[in-house]
């Protein structure tokens, strides 16, 4: 497969308006399927009441926001009527707004396992926002009052100033759209368990292969496992499995030096305060096997034993591949969050990449060399979710 024309051909072709797409040349297609979610959690509704900014960000409290809990999704699958009972869930990055660097993902993986792949949003990311919040020139805007009340924050950009509001605003967004997430991928996978998917099977099972804060989310799923779904799951992660305290989300197409300054001080210093302010966190994080794992995963130190002793019976079920130029989720991070007990292999590709963008396609020079590293990524995660 040549990554760069197979990326400008999906990017091409892919359009939600269609229930449909067939890939030409193969017998694979994209369908988009219907998710409502049904997943309101009493701390977000909390939260909703303490929050009162305004402007384009707030026009309705989150737990109002119509797109989050009514959406589609794209589903990679053999273009014939037979339904499976194998899928793999594909977990994204944050602050993301197109699936489009994730279509040869999915493609290559369906290909190559001859399994589906379902490409699920994280809450508020994707099609689960709103459009505006996507806009360069309205986002534009909200940056240069950003930059008039704080001065040049490092950086700050118009991709990422949505986020960026959000989360200096109400760091906590950050566990309550983890918290949505997570509860919406047990209903999905539930949803398979029924048969109650239109693509699939009673009793299908889930894989999974997470980037980047997908894996983050991924490992808090595995680690809580809710009602045993992950016990015989297999999860390939790529550019993640550091715990919190590792990771750098600065970046100009994640979020501001601000926002995640403001997100490690909550989380790594005020968590424990804030819990004492609110009855609703205090259950949702010790009181419930998916908030016990977010603990576990916010740094090395914490629920250490509780973690391990997961990775250590999962050992043979998790791999990753880290790349040694990330500066996002670091590889130090990566191996110290994940080595004693599951197989990371560093990567390294002979061009100039990034986290955010580990095959670029904007330069054709090096389009043998993405092509090369791309299947050396993506084969070993074919070979592991077969």
């Amino acid at each position: 497969m040549n990554y760069t024309q197979t990326y400008h051909q999906l990017k091409s072709l892919f359009t939600q308006d269609a229930l449909k797409t067939i890939v030409p040349g193969s017998d694979t297609a994209c369908y988009w399927t219907r998710f409502k979610s049904e997943n309101i959690s009493n701390l977000a509704e909390e939260r909703s009441e303490i929050i009162k900014g305004d402007g384009v960000l707030n026009k309705l409290p989150d737990i109002a926001i119509p797109e989050n809990h009514s959406f589609i999704y794209p589903v990679f699958k053999s273009a014939g009527s037979a339904k499976n009972n194998q899928a793999i869930i594909l977990l994204h990055g944050l602050n993301e707004r197109s699936w489009v660097k994730y279509l040869v993902w999915a493609y290559y993986l369906t290909l190559n396992t001859g399994r589906p792949v379902i490409l699920f949003p994280i809450a508020f990311h994707m099609n689960r926002s709103p459009e505006e919040w996507g806009n360069p020139r309205v986002m534009s805007s909200l940056l240069d009052a950003r930059r008039q009340r704080l001065g040049d924050v490092p950086m700050s950009t118009f991709a990422n100033v949505a986020l960026s509001e959000r989360l200096c605003e109400d760091p906590l967004r950050f566990f309550t759209s983890g918290q949505q997430s997570a509860s919406d991928l047990v209903q999905l996978t539930q949803q398979l368990r029924r048969g109650e998917h239109p693509l699939f099977e009673k009793g299908t099972t889930v894989d999974v292969f997470a980037y980047s804060i997908g894996a983050f989310l991924a490992q808090i799923l595995f680690i809580g496992n809710p009602g045993g779904l992950f016990t015989d799951s297999r999860l390939f992660l790529f550019c993640g499995g550091a715990s919190f305290d590792q990771m750098n989300g600065v970046s100009k197409l994640i979020m501001d030096q601000q926002a995640f300054d403001r997100l490690r001080q909550f989380y790594i210093k005020e968590l424990g305060k804030e819990t004492e302010q609110s009855a609703i966190l205090a259950s949702s994080l010790n009181q419930t096997q998916l908030g016990q794992s977010f603990l576990s995963m916010l740094s090395l130190g914490n629920l250490q034993s509780f973690r391990e002793n997961v990775f250590q019976k999962m050992r043979k079920q998790i791999q990753a591949v880290a790349l040694l130029k990330d500066k996002v989720i670091p590889v130090k991070g990566v191996l110290e969050s994940l080595n004693r007990w599951v197989n990371v292999e560093v990567m390294d590709f002979p061009y100039a990449y990034s986290h955010e963008i580990p095959f670029p396609v904007t330069d054709v020079t090096f389009s043998p060399l993405i092509d090369l590293s791309f299947k050396k990524v993506f084969s070993k995660a074919a070979a592991f979710l077969r």
